[in-house]
């Protein structure tokens, strides 16, 4: 969808990345987080530099954990809240990424940038006592469906349809039993077609849609509300799958 978009907008050489986000932070690659997300997401941003950097400027909500120190404090931070890194040096904060990689934590980003890249971009930023606790609670998303609740519809395929808008290529690997499929690059021009070909489906019926973490179901999820399926939700979730053995982590 997006890289239809691009070509839309009058880009010429667009290219796809197949494996997506997934694999490409799999690998040790650094993914960096928007602006939105850094100010209002439901995240952990954690600011790497010494105290007195951090209270002299930091970006709102920050927490402070200086690098020196990271490794003796960073199990307070959950295990499954997405982390935002923050430095003014980038081998500190390439290097605290593998930290967290090394310890589990999948959800990780940086600032692009870092402290200087924020502040050219106007970001906004205060002084004062630093934050040094991790407060953070999962938040569901509007739209969102639990985990509990799409596996529910799994058990009873009464109760919603399970759409998955994964690629071809992950699909042939593997998928939900019982579940329809639509990549997402296909699901603008050829939704209203696909979507008719279900067995008693209306535009009240509950759709429950997953992909491989939850971007490309959130994506879908907003095209289907916007074209009148208005019970449509979508999984935020790590779905893995081979063959029909899936494994579905929150």
């Amino acid at each position: 969808m997006s890289a239809g978009q691009a070509v839309q907008a009058g880009y010429k050489n667009v290219y796809v990345y197949l494996d997506g986000e997934p694999a490409w932070s799999k690998a040790g690659n650094p993914t960096y987080a928007g602006y939105g997300f850094i100010c209002q997401g439901n995240n952990v941003v954690i600011d790497l530099r010494s105290t007195n950097k951090a209270t002299e400027s930091r970006i709102p909500r920050s927490v402070s954990m200086p690098f020196d120190t990271l490794e003796e404090v960073m199990d307070e931070i959950p295990l499954k809240a997405p982390v935002v890194l923050l430095s003014d040096n980038e081998q500190q904060s390439l290097a605290a990424l593998k930290l967290f990689k090394e310890e589990g934590y999948k959800k990780v980003s940086l600032v692009e940038g870092g402290y200087y890249g924020w502040k050219r971009l106007g970001g906004k930023l205060i002084k004062g006592p630093v934050i040094t606790e991790v407060t953070w609670k999962r938040k569901m998303a509007p739209g969102e469906v639990s985990v509990a609740d799409f596996q529910k519809a799994l058990a009873n395929p009464a109760m919603a349809v399970i759409l998955d808008v994964r690629t071809n290529e992950e699909v042939k690997v593997g998928k939900l039993k019982g579940s329809q499929h639509i990549p997402l690059d296909q699901l603008c021009s050829r939704m209203d077609e696909f979507l008719s070909n279900i067995e008693g489906l209306t535009k009240k019926q509950h759709i429950f849609i997953h992909c491989a973490t939850g971007a490309r179901a959130e994506m879908a999820y907003k095209e289907l509300v916007k074209n009148g399926y208005v019970n449509a939700k979508f999984l935020k979730a790590e779905v893995s799958c081979e063959q029909n053995d899936c494994d579905i982590d929150e």
